[in-house]
C-alpha cells in the first residue's frame, strides 16, 4: 500500500495548477485539475474549486491489499480513501521533478486518538512519537502521515518526494528564483531522517520538498520523545537555517477539512 494523492480545494484552480507545473514541476492531468509526478501514479495533487479545504487523503495498493474500495472518517473529521491502484506510465526520471508523495502531516486536536485511529482502524503502524508528532506508516517508509498536536484540526503540510538531496537542494533554488523563498529549510529532519526545505505556495498552503526517508522494517524501535530532543535553539540534526514560525503557523490553518 501507498500514499497516493491528496484532494483540495482551492480559491482559484488554474493559478494554483500554473504554479503546481510552472514552479514545483508536476505534470498535469485531466485539464490541470489534477497533476501527477513522475513516479507510475494517475495523480498526486487533486484540485477543485471552493473555499480553501482539504477534502481527502488517498491511498492504494492492490485489490488484495484493499479490498472493497472505501472511505473512512477519522477523529478529527478527517476523510481517508482507499482506492485499487491503477498505474500510469512512469514519466522519465528527473532530478528536477516530484517522483510521488512522501508524506502528509495533518494538525490534531488529538494526536493520540489520532494514531490510535490511523493503527487500530486503518492497519498503519506507529514509528516514533515526539513532545509533538506521531509518525505512522503504511508500508516501509518511516511515515506516511504524521499527527502533529494542535489546536485545530487542519492540514500542516504536504512532502513531495525528490530523487535526492541535490534535487532538494535544486528545488530550493528554483522555488527562491521564483519569488518563493523557503521558510525553513535546508535540514535533516530527525525521525525519518529526511532532507527538507519548507515553502508557503501561492495557494496559500506549506509544501515541502524531501529526499532519503528512512526506510525500516517491523522491528524498528518505537521511538519516544525522550529519543528526540535537541540542543537550544535547534529543531533538525544540521540547525544551519531558520524556521519562519508566524508564517508556517498560519499557514498551516489556511486548509481545514471541508
Amino acid at each position: 500500500m501507498k500514499l497516493q494523492s491528496v484532494e483540495l480545494r482551492v480559491a482559484d484552480v488554474a493559478k494554483t495548477s500554473e504554479f503546481f507545473q510552472k514552479v514545483w514541476n508536476l505534470t498535469p492531468v485531466d485539464g490541470g485539475a489534477k497533476l501527477r509526478g513522475t513516479a507510475g501514479l494517475p495523480y498526486i495533487i487533486g484540485l477543485e474549486q471552493g473555499t480553501p479545504s482539504i477534502r481527502s487523503i488517498t491511498f492504494c495498493g492492490t485489490a488484495a491489499e484493499i479490498g472493497s474500495e472505501r472511505e473512512h472518517k477519522g477523529p478529527d473529521g478527517e476523510t481517508y480513501r482507499f482506492v485499487v491502484e491503477k498505474r500510469s506510465a512512469e514519466l522519465p526520471a528527473n532530478r528536477d521533478r516530484p517522483i510521488q508523495l512522501s508524506h502528509v502531516v495533518l494538525n490534531s486536536k488529538d494526536a493520540d486518538a489520532a494514531e490510535r485511529f490511523a493503527t487500530n482502524t486503518l492497519g498503519f503502524k506507529i514509528s516514533d512519537r515526539t513532545r509533538f508528532m506521531n509518525f505512522v506508516r503504511c508500508n516501509r517508509t518511516h511515515h506516511c502521515i504524521a499527527y502533529a498536536r494542535a489546536e485545530v484540526s487542519s492540514l500542516h503540510h504536504i512532502a513531495f518526494e525528490m530523487n535526492d538531496i541535490d534535487g532538494v537542494m535544486r528545488g530550493i533554488g528554483r522555488m527562491r528564483d521564483a519569488g518563493f523563498p523557503p521558510v525553513w529549510g535546508p535540514g535533516r529532519h530527525g525521525p525519518g531522517n529526511n532532507v527538507f526545505g519548507y515553502f508557503i505556495g501561492p495557494h496559500g498552503g506549506v509544501i515541502e520538498y524531501t529526499a532519503e526517508v528512512e526506510q525500516v522494517g517491523d522491528d524498528y524501535p518505537v521511538g519516544t520523545p525522550d529519543k528526540w530532543k535537541w540542543p537550544q535553539g535547534r529543531t533538525d540534526h544540521w540547525g544551519v537555517s531558520a524556521r519562519d514560525d508566524k508564517r508556517i503557523h498560519a499557514a498551516e490553518r489556511a486548509y481545514q477539512w471541508a
